[in-house]
């Protein structure tokens, strides 16, 4: 009897002491789970596709520097999950293949959603913007029925572009020519020159370029078309579109917003245009 009670006790102790090692191994787990999730966090870069001739949005300051309304949110939002940001200037007509290939991992620079929904996950829209028309003040163009027989042109792949081959078709026909270039500060060189008529664009496009011109240009009233721009990613990057929406969210509701808007306001930038709250 003495030998049973002893060989129980010893089953018993073992027991024990295998539930203990259990624990202390899922405990482990758990613990080692958690820094890896940290981990990750911290280590996820925000690599921003960017066009960096696409003032207020993103360009190169007088510093050299690389600087614009977009950029300087990208820098906040990364700031505030903990990542890493770095920001890439990308020919604009690659930058669905760059996207693809991992070389970034959003386009965050001014971008349309209207139109591109089946090709990108975006972040929820959070400026209003619209395509319009800017001549030379002195062309005598002041409205679109005015552009019959003129040269229009516009950056390639833009959404004006898209616009004017789309909804807007009918009026493209009546152009002598819709022209094509690689950006928008060679777009308004050609027009300073009087090699176009015409500069298709987005507005806030056309609010910086007469900010820094304002006797030089004059914008038709009405608008090609009204849209909204988002953060574009990879299809299928749903976590990390709703977590740029939410900061953004976060950083209108503090006054961040607000004073970026500020900042960028000489440039033609409008807080009033701001949708995300």
């Amino acid at each position: 009897m003495k030998k049973r009670i002893a060989a129980v006790a010893a089953a018993g102790a073992a027991l024990v002491l295998t539930l203990g090692v259990l624990a202390g191994c899922s405990g482990n787990d758990q613990a080692q789970q958690s820094a890896s999730s940290s981990a990750d966090a911290s280590d996820t870069k925000l690599v921003v596709g960017f066009d960096n001739s696409y003032p207020p949005y993103g360009f190169i300051g007088d510093d050299g520097e690389y600087a614009g309304f977009d950029l300087d949110l990208a820098a906040e939002v990364a700031s505030r999950n903990g990542w890493e940001v770095e920001l890439n200037p990308i020919d604009w007509d690659a930058k669905d293949a760059l996207l693809n290939q991992g070389t970034v991992n959003c386009i965050w620079n001014g971008f349309t959603m209207e139109g591109r929904e089946d090709s990108y996950t975006f972040s929820e829209p959070y400026m209003l913007n619209e395509q319009v028309i800017v001549t030379r003040a002195d062309s005598g163009i002041s409205n679109l029925e005015d552009l019959a027989g003129k040269v229009v042109i516009t950056q390639i792949d833009s959404a004006a572009l898209d616009v004017l081959e789309g909804d807007q078709k009918a009026l493209a026909d009546t152009f002598a020519k819709l022209d094509t270039i690689s950006d928008y500060n060679n777009a308004f060189m050609q027009l300073q020159a009087g090699n176009v008529d015409a500069v298709a664009c987005d507005l806030s496009i056309a609010a910086y370029q007469m900010a820094g011109n304002p006797d030089a240009y004059a914008q038709i009233e009405t608008p090609l078309s009204s849209e909204h721009y988002a953060v574009g990613f990879k299809k299928g990057d749903d976590a990390m579109a709703k977590t740029v929406s939410d900061t953004l969210k976060a950083m209108y509701a503090d006054g961040t917003v607000q004073q970026l808007c500020e900042k960028y306001a000489q440039y033609g930038l409008s807080f009033d245009n701001w949708i995300l709250k």
